[in-house]
Order: structure tokens, then C-alpha cells, then sequence
């Protein structure tokens, strides 16, 4: 998925520079729920890209669509080992790094921060407590959205640097919990351009139109569906790489639409092959729910399709219409099938245009969004919180780096 990769790419290329050494802790694979077998073992230690992966043991949900409290033993009992781990692995790092949302995965820093034992840099990514309430998921104004938002301000104002993946993202935590803006730093999401490269291949007769990543439920996969079966032509093909929540129902809805025969879904894939199934196509979808709550999101796969010089078709509005605008590589439409159908059917009718729009967009990849660059950029941030300043040399830093995937 698209924080999964985002996370391993840029610890990965810390831990390719001679200044850092890089623990991860993560759970066991779990997401998309009910895609893995359950795990018991307490922990599971490996290197991985010049990294220290360590798997420590929480409980795993084994349905698609696991109920609150199958959710919340995940996102609690994962942080509460990583604090056990970092408690007796005081000694071995020098600043924590965690990534949210799950928003209670600050569990696993939020003491060292509030005793001032270790520098915390906290990642979010979106806005989980919002997007929860808008997906219907928690009550607005209940007990557990006022005590999530609590918890998180507290973190929040713990934490010695914020980094955010989008500007509008930094503002609204900002605006929201009144957190000075000058610890926020804006590292945008992005991609390994030497990894997702495009290549020059003759595609004839049928044309794919694909989407990779979470399949979930700020996802709007239903309209692009329906925008299919409205395509009149019987060259096309939709492909849906990955899985998640909403799988089982889009699957209702392709057998009820008649369209198993267009709508094609591949399922979670090993990461190494998703950059195939992009280049393999002449468009790639990224559709995200008119939600207010989502208009600071940018998948991953935009990036991805991007520098593949595939165009993109999205949906959706703020930072995302930023992204495609100032891309040149792809456009915006409104969440309605016969919107999206129109577009879809102008491109893959125009070879010439997608070539354009291709071009475009991978040179605004490889001058904005390479994650090499990003990881640097991290870097500097983690120093800072470590005390060496942007600039300065430092000892060798060891940061911990937790997730919950």
C-alpha cells in the first residue's frame, strides 16, 4: 500500500546514508484485513535494505471488514509492544520516528517525548479522526472522537518536529490544535523514479484502464465502475490492483453491473510487480470521495502513474487538483461516472495526447517528487530534532522508526 511503500523508501535511502541507522518496528503483514494468516510469534527480526526490521506481535483481524473493536485491539496493542520494545531498547536510538495514522500508534513515543528522554518526530499522513467521522466510522462529538482528539493533541505538542505530506494537511492540524507552525515541515509523498520507470511498448488491441492501492472506503471506486460499463467499446479493460474493505462490494457491484468481464481484480500483488501493471496501461485512475475531510489527500499511485508517463484521471478537490494541475500530466473530474467516462474515452482514443500528458508528467516527478530527495529532506528534519541543526555534521544517528501498517 501506499504508505507501506512511502515508509520503506525513505527509511530505506536513510539507511543507505552513511549517517544513519535505521530500526524499523512494524506489526505482522496485517492490511488489508483478512488477506494474511494470523501470527502468535512475539517477534520476528530481519535486515532488510540495509535496515533492522523488527515484527512485533499484535493482534491481527482475519475479516475484510473487522468491527470496531477487532480494529481498535490492532491499533492499541501494536503501540503498547513498540513502547515495551523501545523501554528496554532505551539505549539503541537516538530519536523516534512515528508514522500515523493510526493516530494511536504515538503510544509507542509519546512517553520518552513527555519525560524529554528522546526526541519525537511525529508523521501524519492524513487526517484519520475527520476521515472517520465523514466515512461514518465514529460519532462526531462522541465520547471516542472527543478522546482521540484529545490524545492526539497531546502528541502532537509533545512531538519536537510534525512532518506532513501535504501544506494543506500542516495548516489544518495548525488551525485545529493551535500547534505552532514552525515545527511542521512539509515532506510530500512521492516515488522511487529509478524503480517506476516507463517503458516504450506498442500496445494493440485491447487498452487497460488501471488502479492500484488500497481498495477502501475514501476510495471512490464505485463511479469509476459505472464509468466503464457506460464506455461504449469493447476494447477496454479495468484492472484493480490490491484489496481492502470495500473489495467484496465493488465485486457485488461489477456482478450487477454485468461487467466480470471488463472489471478485472488482481488482488494484493508483490510491490515489485505493481510498476508492470501501471506501464502495462494507457490510463491509470485516482479516485478520491468529494469529502471535505479528504481534500488534503494525494495518493501514492498519482505519483505512480506519473512516472511511469501514464496520464491520470482523478477525482476529487484540493491538494489533489494541485498536484494534476501543476503536473501537466493528467485532470480532475467531478465524482460522476458519465464525467469520468468522458475523459477516459477521449484518451484512450488519443495516443498523441497521452504521450504529452506522459511527458509532462514524469518531468515534474523527477524535479519534485523523487524520494530520494524526500528521504534528505527527512533527514535534515530528524537531525534538527536531535540537536544537530540543518547543516551541521552529527554523530551517527540510530533512528527507531514505528508503524502500523
Amino acid at each position: 500500500m501506499g504508505n507501506a511503500s512511502r515508509i520503506h523508501d525513505n527509511a530505506r535511502h536513510l539507511a543507505a546514508d552513511d549517517e544513519w541507522e535505521v530500526t524499523v518496528l512494524a506489526p505482522p503483514p496485517t492490511f488489508p484485513f483478512g488477506s494474511f494468516e494470523r501470527s502468535w510469534e512475539r517477534s520476528r527480526t530481519y535486515e532488510r535494505d540495509g535496515m533492522t526490521v523488527h515484527r512485533l506481535w499484535a493482534w491481527q483481524p482475519t475479516t475484510e471488514d473487522p468491527g470496531l473493536a477487532s480494529r481498535l485491539l490492532y491499533y492499541v496493542l501494536f503501540p503498547l509492544h513498540a513502547l515495551l520494545w523501545l523501554t528496554i531498547n532505551y539505549r539503541s536510538f537516538d530519536v523516534i520516528f512515528l508514522s500515523s495514522p493510526p493516530v494511536f500508534v504515538g503510544i509507542a513515543g509519546l512517553p520518552f517525548a513527555l519525560l524529554d528522554r528522546k526526541p519525537l518526530v511525529v508523521d501524519v499522513r492524513d487526517l484519520w479522526i475527520d476521515s472517520a467521522i465523514e466515512l461514518d466510522f465514529i460519532e462526531e462529538g462522541g465520547l471516542f472522537e472527543r478522546f482521540s482528539r484529545a490524545y492526539e493533541r497531546v502528541l502532537l505538542e509533545a512531538a519536537d518536529r510534525i512532518t506532513v505530506t501535504t501544506a494543506l494537511l500542516g495548516s489544518r492540524l495548525a488551525a485545529t490544535y493551535g500547534i505552532d507552525e514552525e515545527k511542521i515541515h512539509h515532506i510530500p509523498n512521492g516515488v522511487d523514479v529509478d524503480r517506476y520507470t516507463p517503458t516504450e511498448t506498442e500496445t494493440e488491441g485491447t487498452k487497460t484502464i488501471v488502479y492500484t492501492g488500497n481498495v477502501g472506503h475514501a476510495q471512490d471506486l464505485e463511479s469509476c465502475i459505472r464509468a466503464v460499463g457506460r464506455l461504449e467499446r469493447s476494447d477496454v479493460v479495468f484492472r484493480i490492483v490490491g484489496d481492502g474493505d470495500r473489495a467484496p462490494a465493488l465485486k457485488r457491484l461489477v456482478a450487477e453491473e454485468g461487467l466480470e468481464d471488463v472489471v478485472e481484480f488482481e488482488g494484493l500483488v508483490p510491490r515489485e510487480a505493481v510498476p508492470g501493471y501501471i506501464e502495462d496501461a494507457e490510463v491509470g485512475l485516482a479516485p478520491i470521495k468529494s469529502d471535505e475531510a479528504l481534500e488534503y489527500a494525494v495518493p501514492t499511485k498519482t505519483f505512480e502513474y506519473l512516472a511511469c508517463k501514464v496520464p491520470v484521471v482523478a477525482t476529487g478537490s484540493g491538494e489533489i487538483e494541485s498536484v494534476i494541475e501543476s503536473s501537466g500530466g493528467g485532470v480532475v473530474v467531478d465524482n460522476d461516472p458519465d464525467a469520468i467516462a468522458t475523459v477516459l474515452d477521449r484518451y484512450l482514443d488519443d495516443p498523441q495526447r497521452r504521450e504529452r500528458l506522459g511527458e509532462r508528467g514524469r518531468r515534474h516527478i523527477e524535479a519534485h517528487y523523487d524520494r530520494a530527495a524526500t528521504a534528505r529532506r527527512l533527514g535534515t528534519v530528524l537531525e534538527d530534532a536531535c540537536g544537530g541543526g540543518s547543516g551541521t555534521s552529527s554523530p551517527r544517528g540510530r533512528p527507531a522508526t514505528t508503524e502500523a501498517e
